[in-house]
């Protein structure tokens, strides 16, 4: 028990930037009260000529993916979330002190997962509220975690590409 917190573990390895998916999770959850607490189901507020908060709620995954299958999706969702969350921390307790762009990218990533997740258990819904469009295009709702879990990935990406030589040698 003790190993588990060891100050090396934490200091040496990927995990010193879970207090990253700690923040990402209070600023999604945050968030969503605010929404809940403020803004009217379906009532758009517009913010700028291309940028709406409106309190929806998806009962899916991204782009309401699955968001009409009966309720079963719920807990879908739910365990693939789980079990991406502990291969995630599993893969960042393997990074380097060295290694930043990688270990922050995944914790973006389980920080945005579990406030979907937690929706979804003590909800039933993912609140979400963020909606761009210019015209009559629309991109679907999303909310905080939505967006850390699209950064994660993208650093991902970035990470793949820098580090390309050191994979490499």
């Amino acid at each position: 028990m003790l190993k588990l917190f060891n100050q090396n573990l934490f200091s040496q390895t990927g995990w010193r930037f879970l207090w990253l998916a700690v923040l990402t999770f209070v600023l999604d959850q945050y968030t969503k009260k605010l929404t809940v607490e403020h803004i009217e189901l379906y009532q758009a507020v517009e913010i700028t000529p291309f940028f709406n908060l409106t309190h929806v709620y998806n009962t899916g995954a991204a782009f309401s993916f699955l968001s009409d299958a009966g309720g079963w999706q719920r807990w879908f969702f739910t365990v693939i979330a789980f079990v991406v969350v502990g291969l995630i921390l599993w893969w960042l307790k393997q990074t380097s002190r060295q290694q930043i762009l990688l270990p922050v990218a995944f914790c973006l990533i389980i920080g945005g997962a579990l406030g979907n997740v937690y929706d979804r258990i003590v909800l039933g819904h993912v609140v979400d509220f963020l909606v761009l469009y210019y015209q009559d295009w629309v991109w679907p709702a999303f909310n905080i975690a939505d967006s850390a879990i699209c950064l994660g990935a993208a650093l991902l990406i970035v990470d793949m590409f820098k580090n390309k030589e050191l994979k490499n040698d």
